[in-house]
C-alpha cells in the first residue's frame, strides 16, 4: 500500500496554506513565517487523524500513512521513532474525530481575510484540506460510510465558511417547480456546439446544499460524490477498487426536486470522471414504448443514445410495468436492462416514481433491482419550506409578499391534504401565478402605479384553499421539474 499519498497530500497543504496565511497576515505585527508553518503542519495533523479516527477502524495502513506524513514534521520524539502498533490506542489518534465538530481558526483567519479584501484565500484551504480527506479515505479499499460522512461533515462547514465570505455569488436553482428555467433549457438531440467546461465539484455541491429542504437527499449526494473522489483517487494510483453501480432510483411525490437533483449529479458524474459529458436527457413511458411490434426496443435503444457519456432519467419509471400481455412496456424494460449492462461506463440511468410503484417496478425483471444499489427518497416539502420557494419564485420576479400574504399562503398550502401526489413545489409555483393574476386584476383597477404597488404582493392577492387543490391536481407547469 503506497502510503506516500497522504505525505504529498499534507506537503501541498502545509505549503498552500502556509502561503496564505502569510498574505492574509501581510502587514500584521508579529506574523512570523515559522510560526505560521508550524501552525500549518499541526492542522494538517489534526485533520489527518481526525480522519483516521472517523469510523475507529486505525487501521495499519492508515497509521503507517500517518507516520510516513509526519513522524519527519514533529518534533515530538514519540512519534518520530513510533511503530503503527505505538499508535494504535494512544491518545494521538483516538477520539480525534472531534476536531471536525469545530470551525478551524486558521480557516477563520483566511476567510475573514477574504470578506475584507475580496482575496480567495480560504478556497485553497478548502482545496487542501479535502485531499488529505480524500487520501485518508482512500487508504481503504471500501471507505467506509463513517469516512464518508466525515469528508462531507468537513464540507459542509467550509463551504458555509466561504459562502460567508461571499454571499452574494449564489447562483443557485431552487428545487422543485422553481427550478423552472434551469428545466425549460432542455437538451438538444444533436449537439451543435461543444460542451460548456465541467464545473467544480465544490460549486456542484454548494448550489445542491442552497435549494431548499432535501436535507437527507443533499447527505445521501455527498456520500455518493465522496466515494467516487475517493474511489478515482485509488484507481489513479493503481490501488484495487470496489465496482459498483452508478444508477440510481428516485422516489417521491411530484414536485419534490427529483430531476433538479439530477441534473446537479449528472454534472457531479462529469466532474469526477465518470462519463465525459455531463448531460441530462430526461424521457418517459410515451418516448420509449411503442404501439407496434419490433418498435420499443429501438426507442429504448436511441434514448441511450442521446443520453451517452452522460445521464438518462426516466420519469414514472413504474409505467413501463403496466398494461396487460400485449403491452410493450415489459419490452422496454427488457432492453433498459440490457443496455445497462452494455453501456454501465457510458451512461447513468436514473429512474424516479412514487415509492411503492417503484418498488414494484425493481421486481419486474430480475437483473434490474440489482442494478440499483441506491434509492434515494425525496419527502414532500413543508409549509414553510414551500413558502420560502413561493419567496424565492418571486424574487426573481421582482415580487414581494407582505407577511399578511405569506401568513395567508401558509394557511392555504396548510389546508391541502398531503396524500399521495401532494404537488409540493407546483403546488407553491401555481398559488404564485395566481396571486400574481390576482394582483394584476386588482392594481389595473387602481389610478396611479408606483414600483411599490406593482412589486407587492398582499393577503388579497393570494388564492383561496379551492385554488390550492386545483394547483395539486394540475399538471406541471411549463418547465417545471419533478
Amino acid at each position: 500500500m503506497p502510503v506516500r499519498a497522504l505525505d504529498t497530500a499534507v506537503s501541498r497543504f502545509v505549503e498552500d496554506v502556509t502561503e496564505a496565511l502569510l498574505e492574509a497576515t501581510a502587514g500584521v505585527d508579529g506574523a512570523d513565517r515559522d510560526e505560521l508553518h508550524d501552525a500549518t503542519v499541526n492542522e494538517a495533523f489534526n485533520l489527518a487523524t481526525a480522519m483516521v479516527d472517523a469510523d475507529e477502524r486505525h487501521t495499519t495502513d492508515e497509521l503507517e500513512a500517518l507516520l510516513d506524513a509526519f513522524g519527519h514534521r514533529l518534533d515530538a520524539t514519540t512519534l518520530r521513532y513510533a511503530t503503527s502498533e505505538d499508535l494504535r490506542g494512544s491518545s494521538l489518534v483516538v477520539d480525534r474525530r472531534r476536531w471536525l465538530e469545530h470551525d478551524s481558526q486558521l480557516f477563520g483567519i483566511l476567510a475573514d481575510a477574504d470578506a475584507h479584501h475580496g482575496t480567495h484565500l480560504a478556497e485553497r484551504y478548502y482545496e487542501r484540506a479535502l485531499d488529505i480527506a480524500h487520501v485518508v479515505a482512500s487508504l481503504d479499499v471500501v471507505p467506509s460510510a463513517a469516512e464518508l460522512a466525515a469528508i462531507s461533515t468537513l464540507r459542509t462547514r467550509l463551504l458555509a465558511g466561504l459562502r460567508q465570505r461571499a454571499p452574494e455569488v449564489t447562483n443557485v436553482e431552487v428545487s422543485g417547480a422553481e427550478a423552472a428555467t434551469a428545466a425549460s433549457a432542455e437538451q438538444p438531440e444533436e449537439v451543435t456546439e461543444p460542451d460548456p467546461p465541467a464545473r467544480p465539484l465544490e460549486e456542484l455541491l454548494a448550489e445542491l446544499d442552497e435549494l431548499v429542504g432535501l436535507d437527507e437527499v443533499k447527505a445521501r449526494v455527498h456520500l455518493v460524490a465522496d466515494l467516487l473522489q475517493v474511489q478515482k483517487l485509488r484507481a489513479e494510483r493503481g490501488l484495487p477498487t470496489m465496482e459498483t453501480s452508478h444508477h440510481l432510483v428516485f422516489t417521491g411525490n411530484p414536485g419534490t426536486g427529483k430531476t433538479t437533483v439530477a441534473r446537479l449529479l449528472s454534472q457531479i458524474y462529469r466532474t469526477l470522471g465518470v462519463v465525459e459529458r455531463g448531460h441530462l436527457v430526461e424521457i418517459d413511458r410515451s418516448g420509449l414504448v411503442a404501439g407496434f411490434v419490433g418498435q420499443t426496443a429501438p426507442r429504448v435503444t436511441e434514448a441511450f443514445d442521446r443520453a451517452d457519456e452522460g445521464m438518462l432519467f426516466i420519469d414514472e419509471a413504474y409505467t413501463l410495468a403496466r398494461g396487460n400481455e400485449n403491452d410493450f412496456g415489459r419490452e422496454a424494460i427488457d432492453q433498459i436492462v440490457k443496455l445497462m449492462e452494455d453501456r454501465r461506463d457510458r451512461v447513468v440511468l436514473v429512474v424516479a416514481g412514487y415509492p411503492a410503484e417503484m418498488d414494484a417496478f425493481l421486481s419486474t425483471n430480475p437483473g434490474l433491482r440489482s442494478r440499483f444499489p441506491t434509492v434515494i427518497d425525496f419527502p414532500d416539502y413543508s409549509t414553510d419550506e414551500i413558502v420560502r420557494i413561493v419567496d424565492l419564485v418571486g424574487a426573481k420576479q421582482r415580487y414581494v409578499l407582505t407577511d399578511d400574504a405569506r401568513e395567508r399562503l401558509r394557511s392555504v398550502i396548510d389546508a391541502v391534504p398531503r396524500s399521495k401526489g401532494f404537488g409540493n413545489a407546483r403546488v407553491g409555483r401555481n398559488l404564485f401565478e395566481a396571486a400574481v393574476s390576482r394582483h394584476a386584476s386588482r392594481v389595473v383597477r387602481l389610478s396611479e402605479h408606483p414600483d411599490e404597488v406593482l412589486t407587492t404582493l398582499t393577503a388579497e392577492d393570494v388564492p383561496d384553499a379551492a385554488a390550492a387543490a386545483d394547483a395539486t391536481a394540475a399538471g406541471p407547469t411549463a418547465g417545471e421539474t419533478s
